[in-house]
């Protein structure tokens, strides 16, 4: 598979010199606003927003290869990156239609893969809630939606990378159950998208096991759904249908539980390609900026923040280059 030209640079600029993606995520919007409200006990303004991506991002992305934030509240923040550091932008509004089945998503009503470039994106990011179980008529929708991005993005020149969240209607997604569900929901998402004609470039997928339910893991909760043999490999399937380059997201687990998921990867020997990692990084600093303001969060993010992002830079060293993926020469500087 080769990519084209505009393709190549914009993962390139995403990606370290190892042709690793050790990106942050700060595009959460509808969730972030809530967390901040509930630890101020008020409302959160649109500068509050801007001014809480915007300190993340100056921060954090010395430490990151780019920064994933929306053309809502992120576009201040990403002329405060380090200039290591490449821009995706995410093109779907947050959350998702709760008036009808399937958790259907839309996009933004004044952006497209046209402005969302424009305004200075390496990349353009889709969130998609998926899971293969869904009604035939649900997911024939998702499918078109996904094609029709594809194309924009094809047109554009830039690359496109696709996140998909499973989920089970009236399951608890964090239980035991769910669990057990869960490797076969990320396995089949993964195998439809990377589907040459959906036109996407890297999956941003979760990881195939619930961490809490792995026996023998420092995140093990008691209840089992997997010994550590089974869910290494439920990595390796999971890996093994995907032919376009694959990161995972972090989910917004704990760092420690983020960090010990990615060194189970790591020990699997599954080919991934990095990372896109948000609230395992900056979440537990939500309370200090509600309460204590702007240079408290600094603070926090300078020591506290700089730690976290550096121990998932650390657990990458088990990731590998998309470049052969894309039939890439490594280019020394």
């Amino acid at each position: 598979m080769k990519l084209t030209p505009g393709k190549l640079a914009g993962l390139r600029k995403v990606s370290n010199d190892r042709g690793v993606i050790a990106a942050a995520a700060m595009d959460q919007r509808g969730s972030l606003q809530k967390s901040l409200a509930k630890e101020k006990g008020g409302e959160v303004s649109d500068a509050m927003m801007e001014e809480f991506k915007s300190l993340v991002t100056e921060v954090l992305t010395p430490h990151a290869s780019a920064i994933l934030l929306d053309p809502e509240w992120g576009l201040p923040a990403s002329k405060r990156r380090a200039k290591n550091a490449g821009l995706l932008l995410a093109y779907e509004k947050t959350g998702y239609d709760k008036t009808g089945p399937g958790r259907l998503g839309d996009l933004l009503d004044h952006w497209s893969a046209r402005r969302l470039k424009e305004a200075g994106a390496d990349c353009v990011k889709i969130l998609l809630y998926y899971t293969p179980d869904d009604p035939k008529n649900v997911n024939d929708q998702k499918h078109a939606w996904v094609e029709r991005i594809g194309d924009e993005c094809r047109a554009n020149d830039i690359p496109f990378f696709l996140e998909f969240v499973g989920y089970e209607e009236g399951a608890d997604e964090k239980g035991l159950e769910y669990a057990k569900k869960k490797p076969h929901i990320v396995t089949e998402s993964m195998r439809e998208f990377t589907k040459d004609r959906y036109g996407v470039d890297v999956l941003k997928v979760e990881v195939p096991v619930n961490m809490k339910f792995v026996e023998g893991t420092k995140s093990f909760g008691g209840q089992k759904a997997y010994t550590k043999q089974e869910a290494i490999d439920l990595f390796h399937k999971a890996a093994n249908v995907a032919t376009k380059p694959f990161i995972y997201l972090s989910a917004g687990v704990s760092n420690a539980e983020f960090s010990e998921t990615l060194e189970l990867a790591g020990e699997s020997g599954v080919k991934f390609n990095g990372v896109l990692c948000g609230r395992a990084t900056w979440k537990e600093g939500i309370p200090i900026y509600a309460k204590h303001g702007a240079n408290a969060f600094r603070k926090w993010l300078e020591t506290d923040g700089v730690k976290n992002i550096n121990n998932v830079n650390d657990k990458l060293k088990a990731a590998t280059s998309w470049h052969s993926i894309y039939g890439v020469e490594l280019v020394h500087a």
